[in-house]
């Protein structure tokens, strides 16, 4: 019998992996694709695109003054290309497999953010060190921090229910929640990142509260993050000429009050249909940061009222795809980590349109999908392509293709 071919041979060998490969794949496979999975992917799809337009409109004119008109844009595509394949490479993987990893991606996570803050590594900008550039990579560690925040939790409190019970006591949904939250505060703080950090907080509180922590509780954390923050804000300059710009805009207009009434005036100026793709004024050194945290204000005067509110409406989908796939799902785990995800997409794209439009005072967060970034383009494309793995994990939809 040859060595090639009989049962010692390499075919043999392979063949008595055969079933281990099978069973291997069959429980990474989240299951078929159905209507919520479909219609995430389109959505998701479609605000990636309306973010390459967009970020490429209101980045020409500064990126022109630079020496190249198509520099942000090209660098947007490239995220943009890198961050579509893995979309869908994670959106064919069962999230299960997010869960192995989920305690090693917060270990990376909190290394990244200690990381930014070494000499030599933080790459600084705009007066915060919120970066990590590795030779020609440049990414921002707290993004990353935010999906394995929620992965990590969910894990935890997943299998603290399967030991104590459905019902979990308040200390154990308050630890590690609140000691991580914690952590991750001072990190992001040392940066600094105000924004991000109370961000954070409200990504943290959204876990407990799908965990059955009490609304007293949450509303008590509501108050403290709020107090706290406005005590961070304090100790900053710039925080407080924000602050100042938010409540007295008309009382300083050239200082202060810039950003939020040139926003206002680009947003008033686009009428119901824009005064057309490209040609709006407010990015012409008038609205600041019009690709990044104000590009919902270039969307309002190029695409008007009506591209404004499609814009939000994708993300009023994504919301209600999401709790409808949460609320479907057994598995406490894929429950958890559906609700957080779809929450705190649509909760950070509200927050950044009501600092555009002066509900809020500025905080740096910005649209999801849409705002050039490629960290927050990227991980955000990776939660939202665990949600529609979660989607089609659920057998509750009878219109499976």
């Amino acid at each position: 019998m040859s060595a090639t071919t009989g049962p010692l041979g390499l075919p043999g060998r392979l063949a008595r992996f055969a079933p281990w490969v099978r069973e291997r794949s069959a429980a990474l496979h989240p299951g078929p694709w159905n209507r919520s999975a479909l219609t995430l992917v389109a959505i998701t799809l479609v605000l990636v695109v309306l973010g390459l337009v967009m970020s490429f409109s209101a980045s020409v004119v500064t990126a022109a003054e630079q020496g190249n008109a198509f520099d942000e844009f090209q660098r947007q595509l490239l995220w943009a290309g890198l961050g579509v394949p893995v979309f869908f490479i994670t959106a064919a993987v069962h999230v299960h497999w997010w869960r192995r990893v989920a305690k090693w991606l917060m270990l990376l996570a909190l290394a990244a953010l200690f990381a930014v803050l070494m000499v030599g590594v933080g790459a600084a900008e705009t007066g915060s060190d919120r970066w990590l550039q590795l030779g020609p990579l440049r990414a921002q560690p707290s993004e990353l921090a935010k999906l394995a925040t929620v992965l990590f939790l969910a894990d935890v409190m997943a299998r603290k229910k399967a030991s104590f019970g459905p019902r979990l006591p308040l200390a154990h949904l308050l630890v590690p929640a609140l000691p991580l939250l914690g952590l991750q505060a001072v990190l992001l703080m040392m940066e600094p990142d105000l924004g991000t950090t109370l961000l954070m907080a409200a990504i943290v509180f959204l876990v407990l509260f799908i965990e059955g922590l009490e609304l007293r509780w949450i509303g008590l954390g509501a108050v403290v993050t709020a107090f706290g923050g406005l005590a961070l804000a304090s100790t900053a300059a710039y925080r407080m000429d924000r602050i100042r710009g938010w409540l007295e805009a008309e009382a300083d207009p050239m200082g202060a009050g810039w950003q939020l009434i040139q926003s206002l005036t680009a947003l008033g100026s686009g009428g119901w249909l824009g005064t057309g793709l490209g040609t709006g004024r407010g990015k012409w050194n008038y609205v600041p940061n019009p690709h990044t945290d104000f590009i919902f204000a270039v969307i309002g005067e190029e695409l008007g009222l009506l591209g404004a509110m499609a814009t939000l409406s994708l993300f009023a989908v994504i919301a209600g795809i999401g709790l409808g796939v949460a609320a479907r799902t057994t598995d406490p785990f894929s429950r958890t980590v559906a609700f957080v995800i779809a929450g705190w997409v649509t909760g950070q794209a509200i927050l950044n349109v009501m600092t555009v439009v002066g509900l809020l005072p500025i905080t740096g967060v910005t649209l999801p999908l849409v705002s050039a970034g490629g960290s927050s383009l990227v991980t955000t494309l990776v939660s939202l392509a665990i949600l529609v793995s979660i989607a089609r994990s659920s057998t509750a939809e009878p219109d499976a293709s």
